[in-house]
């Protein structure tokens, strides 16, 4: 499952490097958690939860929509 989620977030990445950021794949815990690290402007950037919820979350649940709960950011 991990490839496969590296693989749909290679698909976003262009978008968050456009604006300045980037995206670390962290951890897929055992109950469908997906654990991400924003970076470069994304990090601290107030519309971050947004990018999060409406962008990497949606991707990863429209790919595979029975193996993802949620997308959660680390530090």
């Amino acid at each position: 499952m991990e490839e496969q989620i590296k693989e749909v977030l290679e698909g976003i990445r262009p978008f968050l490097q456009r604006d300045g950021g980037d995206i670390e794949f962290v951890e897929y815990t055992a109950d469908k958690v997906v654990k991400v690290r924003l970076q470069g402007h994304c990090a601290g950037c107030p519309g971050a939860r947004m990018t999060l919820k409406g962008i990497v979350e949606q991707a990863l649940k429209e790919n595979y929509p029975d193996d993802i709960a949620y997308v959660e950011p680390v530090e």
